[in-house]
């Protein structure tokens, strides 16, 4: 095996255009469960668009657990082809948010994806 890739940190600033929750099992008991589509675009090192659909679990007191996988059409460092990478974010549902990346972009001959990014965050959020 070879060395690791080198990783880059890209920051960016998420605009939420739409963010439309539909609760589709709210028990007497128990965390309601929610479908929450959102359009959002990207903007500083990561540029572009994301549609992203999340499954929420809402507690009484205000917190919840969701799970989402995104589409991210733009580019990081210019290219998004072999795009890889782990990051985070810090925000309030429905709103805005800061994200960071850590990527590397995978060498051409090990490359079977599309111009695309896709995101799978599981995310604990305390009211």
């Amino acid at each position: 095996m070879g060395a690791s890739p080198a990783r880059t940190r890209a920051n960016a600033m998420i605009t939420v255009a739409k963010y439309e929750p539909s609760a589709y099992d709210e028990p007497a008991q128990g965390p309601v469960l929610t479908r929450i589509h959102v359009e959002e675009s990207f903007s500083g090192d990561i540029s572009g668009d994301g549609v992203v659909e999340f499954l929420q679990a809402g507690r009484a007191d205000g917190s919840a657990s969701f799970a989402g996988i995104e589409r991210v059409t733009g580019q990081v460092g210019g290219r998004l082809t072999g795009l890889r990478g782990e990051g985070g974010f810090r925000a309030n549902l429905g709103e805005g948010a800061e994200v960071h990346l850590d990527y590397w972009f995978e060498l051409p001959e090990r490359v079977y994806d599309l111009d695309a990014a896709v995101v799978l965050a599981v995310v604990e959020v305390f009211g």
